[in-house]
């Protein structure tokens, strides 16, 4: 855990930037390690089920495409990715988010081509909706939006590559990335929390692979520590947003 020193700072008086970065990145450290207890999950699941039954590799990129939502400890364990990348390949990923944040805003919008569930094309059987599209930017908040229109979005960018993924398809944050991608790729015995199925794609196309058991994890141990994480990194102003939000969120940050 790094020491984080403030030598001058009186009792009831704001913590000092410096020091208020070196909490966070202290915090970052732990919930880096607390994610590697997924890392290990999967490696143990993989050993398990023997020597190429699962097909996941740095070059499949089956399960790198859609809109999803991230914790605030993910977003800001993007953006530290992020500051790792050199100008060129930042760029890219903000050229990417960028794209990717522009298409959801035009969905929200319900151009003439896409009414979608705001306005436009009425119900089945029901009167037209008039209300507004939510409005949506920075620092792109995923519970700014209904439940219902954050899925419609999620369903109609279903293909979209996520602003990560790199050319050859790889992760350009790959250490840096989310739990929701950690947890891809097998299913999981959770104990009291029930079973979570594998959501690899293509996943029927290996028939030892679909077939594997559920690998045992203590998933409600897990989420209770990522909490912790999520709450320290709300109080910071992170949020919780998307792969592309936070790789925007994470660039102002950077730049201010």
């Amino acid at each position: 855990m790094l020491a984080c020193r403030d030598d001058v700072h009186e009792a009831g008086d704001p913590l000092p930037p410096s020091v208020i970065r070196c909490g966070l990145r202290a915090a970052m450290s732990t919930y880096r390690e607390l994610l590697e207890t997924l890392d290990e999950w999967f490696d143990r699941g993989r050993a398990a089920a023997g020597a190429g039954v699962v097909p996941c590799r740095s070059s499949c990129s089956a399960c790198c495409h859609g809109v999803f939502d991230i914790s605030a400890a993910d977003a800001q364990l993007v953006a530290e990715g992020l500051a790792q990348l050199s100008d060129a390949d930042a760029a890219g990923l903000r050229s990417r988010a960028t794209d990717q944040l522009q298409r959801c805003a035009e969905l929200l919008q319900h151009g003439p081509d896409d009414p979608g569930p705001h306005r436009g094309a009425p119900p089945a059987g029901g009167e037209p909706h008039n209300e507004d599209p939510p409005a949506w930017g920075p620092p792109w908040d995923v519970d700014a939006l209904s439940e219902e229109v954050f899925d419609a979005l999620t369903e109609k960018l279903a293909r979209s590559p996520c602003p990560a993924l790199t050319a050859d398809g790889g992760c350009a944050v790959y250490t840096h990335r989310p739990a929701t991608c950690r947890m891809t790729g097998l299913a999981m015995d959770a104990g009291r929390a029930g079973r979570l199925d594998n959501e690899c794609p293509i996943q029927f196309d290996f028939p030892r692979y679909v077939d594997l058991a559920p690998v045992a994890f203590d998933l409600i141990t897990f989420e209770q520590a990522a909490a912790r994480h999520d709450a320290l990194s709300a109080a910071q102003g992170a949020v919780t947003t998307t792969v592309a939000g936070a790789i925007l969120t994470g660039s102002r940050s950077r730049e201010s």
